[in-house]
């Protein structure tokens, strides 16, 4: 477990749970959704070496290839990379290091988490060491619902597109109307800057430069607003990803 204590915010990564935020502390208050039994549902986690579902768990290379993923936590597709529930290797303070195995084995992720006055930056970054096969990133925060005072988190997003689900929930690789809340879904060319509020307690914004943002609010505990640098299933809709994702998260009173 790493420790990082700053002035305002303390937190601690969970190395052999896949490096995940597993607390973090903002003055009283705690940000992060203890574990409820599964790796992907609780923690702040990274996604590499892809974010979000990938259909019937295949992955081609350049030649056309065809690897087998990991199914078990959504079959019979794969979904959030290899990461998450991996141990990763300590490499200094607030880094962490994976060597990726089958298909990606060569391939290398590096996680470095950063805790600053009233923020947090998360950076995650893929080398490929000739690994042919397509990569992109993402993070997954599981922001709490409640924070034992304050209202319920108020979920602040925008953008002027959102790719369509089709009934199996895998995008379709459309764009389509945007829809209201509670949202599974993935958008583009995010308006402003996301936050979540917990109006009378705190507020968090979410600033990164990436292209594509996934966001999540069909859970009673959690919310979820994920910066991605390409939408799930993203090989199979004809999208490629960049290989550095970085964000950084805010936290002031509200």
């Amino acid at each position: 477990m790493q420790h990082i204590d700053g002035s305002e915010i303390s937190v601690s990564i969970d190395l052999d749970q896949g490096a995940r935020i597993a607390s973090l502390q903002w003055r009283d208050l705690q940000f992060v959704v203890p574990f409820r039994g599964s790796p992907l549902t609780w923690g702040w986690y990274s996604l590499a070496p892809w974010a979000g579902r990938i259909r019937d768990a295949e992955i081609r290379d350049s030649n056309e290839n065809v690897f087998q993923l990991p199914n078990t936590h959504f079959p019979p597709h794969a979904i959030h990379g290899l990461g998450f529930d991996a141990s990763w290797e300590e490499t200094g303070k607030g880094r962490a290091r994976l060597e990726l195995p089958y298909p990606y084995k060569g391939a290398v992720v590096e996680q470095t988490i950063e805790v600053l006055d009233d923020a947090v930056r998360w950076i995650l970054e893929y080398d490929a060491n000739g690994v042919d096969l397509p990569a992109w990133l993402g993070f997954h925060p599981w922001f709490p619902r409640e924070l034992g005072r304050g209202e319920e988190a108020q979920v602040n997003f925008q953008a002027a597109k959102q790719m369509e689900r089709a009934e199996d929930v895998m995008l379709s690789g459309n764009f389509g109307p945007l829809t209201n809340e509670p949202w599974d879904d993935t958008f583009k060319e995010v308006i402003g800057v996301p936050s979540i509020e917990w109006a009378g307690a705190a507020k968090v914004t979410i600033e990164s430069d990436s292209e594509w943002w996934v966001v999540y609010t069909e859970d009673s505990d959690g919310v979820c607003v994920e910066p991605h640098t390409a939408p799930p299933d993203a090989q199979n809709l004809g999208f490629t990803g960049e290989h550095y994702l970085e964000a950084l998260f805010t936290f002031s009173e509200d």
